[in-house]
């Protein structure tokens, strides 16, 4: 009994019925377009499965996914909301792109620094919006929304100038020097099967492992989760709430930073002229729900997502929309949302089968 009531309790168990149900509508969605789920499905599957290099774009997929997450989840995790991951996951990619065309250095010293400056770009970027917070009482929410549309021009700006475009036409900035790219050696990426394969997944790992040790088992962690929980009750502990608050909007927007460092030096090589919100903060939130803002659950949910990214990517081959996969993800964050109403049914149920 006890051990049921343990499971009927567990985020991981209503986790994994949300992404079923939202497996299920999707079904739905796709026998109206006339499309077979079996097939679809399959593809989806295999696509992700098949062969181990399609395995290795997955976590090439997911490694930004899985650092806007902890973004995300850190800020959650400290009593404040993180919407402008995707302001700074531009801003650090902007960063790390100007030092990485402008600056040439051996790459032990290039890549470090490049990085670095992505993740301080986003640190500040995320600060500034954290001093009107505490200095202003403006809400971050709002502060965020702005931010994020200041990022999106600010960085079509800086692909246009005449030292970073590209040279030759195209709408886009030159490419990174080789010496600041974070690739495999070129044997190992042979070995794979994936020219774009990098250090990205391994970099998100140890951040999410950092976050964790950050937030369970050190002072600091202890005082911003006060913060979160009370921030009274901490101000009245002797917590300094305004410092706690600016500490977490930094390290928030350090990982964001460093989300787009890993886009960009991993797999992109450049930056394109925005036509619309890239998304990867956006879908940062996704996976910091799914993850249930567990640092350590934001690499399995970063790495379902970029699965579902990537397979999503080749339905096209079997006529279905890949649009589909935004379906399903979209389900699945509606029923965690809503996964407190399944709490309680479960139970009353289980007091009733006590009874």
């Amino acid at each position: 009994m006890n051990k049921k009531k343990s499971i009927l309790e567990s985020n991981v168990f209503y986790t994994l019925i949300a992404i079923l149900a939202g497996f299920v509508i999707g079904a739905v969605f796709l026998m109206i377009a006339g499309i077979s789920p079996a097939v679809a499905y399959g593809k989806l599957v295999n696509s992700i499965f098949g062969k181990p290099k399609y395995l290795v774009w997955t976590l090439i997929y997911a490694s930004p996914l899985i650092f806007t997450g902890l973004s995300v989840a850190f800020s959650f995790r400290t009593g404040v909301f993180n919407i402008g991951a995707e302001g700074q996951f531009v801003v650090g990619t902007l960063a790390a792109c100007v030092l990485g065309i402008l600056v040439d250095l051996p790459v032990w010293l290039h890549v470090p620094l490049c990085v670095l400056a992505a993740a301080a770009a986003g640190a500040v970027w995320s600060l500034v919006v954290g001093i009107l917070k505490v200095k202003r009482g403006i809400h971050e929410v709002l502060s965020f929304i702005m931010f994020n549309w200041i990022a999106f021009y600010l960085s079509n700006y800086v692909v246009n100038l005449k030292i970073i475009h590209k040279e030759g036409g195209g709408e886009a900035t030159k490419d990174v020097l080789d010496s600041a790219r974070l690739l495999f050696p070129e044997g190992i990426r042979k070995m794979l099967g994936c020219n774009a394969a990098n250090w990205g997944f391994i970099l998100a790992v140890l951040a999410a492992v950092l976050i964790y040790v950050v937030i369970e088992k050190t002072t600091l962690g202890y005082k911003l989760k006060a913060v979160g929980f009370n921030s009274n009750g901490a101000l009245y502990a002797g917590i300094n709430a305004d410092g706690s608050v600016l500490t977490a909007l930094g390290i928030s927007g350090a990982l964001a930073g460093l989300g787009g460092a890993v886009q960009l030096l991993g797999m992109s090589g450049r930056v394109s002229q925005f036509a619309g919100q890239e998304g990867f903060g956006f879908e940062g939130i996704t996976v910091a729900l799914i993850g249930s803002s567990s640092p350590i659950g934001c690499i399995f949910s970063g790495i379902f997502y970029g699965a579902m990214k990537y397979g999503g990517s080749k339905l096209s081959m079997v006529k279905a929309p890949s649009e589909v996969v935004d379906i399903i993800m979209g389900c699945v964050i509606l029923f965690i949302a809503i996964s407190q109403v399944f709490r309680i049914l479960f139970s009353r149920f289980g007091k009733k089968e006590g009874k």
